[in-house]
């Protein structure tokens, strides 16, 4: 059973012009086309497109996406590669999470400098940005 990309679209919970990028990256392959030229997909591209889909929840990049869906298909990879992604994936959050309360922390800091009642010449904040240096 074949189904147009409106159909996929919706059945996989994804826009339109999403399933053409994947295609153009190489996520999807690139379907048979009816005589009038409408794209054909099968319910395995569905499959695909939800995975691509839960994948990218998780944190996933495209290109790391596309090494996953490679691994699925390899012979002789085993979990412990598929595993090994996924934790290379939980360093790069935590390094991530790291960036954000350092951030979090020096606009906490700023805030708590500014009174709210100084001109844009005298804001500490806008100044702290124009100085260049590190705002931790």
């Amino acid at each position: 059973m074949t189904m147009t990309i409106g159909k996929l679209a919706q059945r996989a919970g994804v826009g339109i012009e999403t399933i053409r990028f994947y295609e153009r990256k190489g996520l999807i392959e690139t379907p048979l086309r009816t005589a009038s030229g409408y794209r054909q997909y099968s319910e395995a591209v569905v499959r695909r497109l939800q995975f691509i889909r839960r994948a990218k929840e998780l944190g996933f990049t495209l290109n790391e996406i596309k090494e996953l869906l490679s691994l699925k298909t390899s012979a002789g990879v085993t979990c412990a590669s598929v595993k090994q992604k996924a934790e290379k994936k939980i360093a790069d959050i935590d390094g991530k999470l790291r960036s954000l309360r350092r951030m979090k922390r020096a606009l906490v800091d700023l805030t708590q400098t500014c009174n709210g009642d100084s001109s844009l010449d005298e804001c500490p904040i806008l100044n702290a940005m124009d100085e260049g240096g590190p705002l931790e």
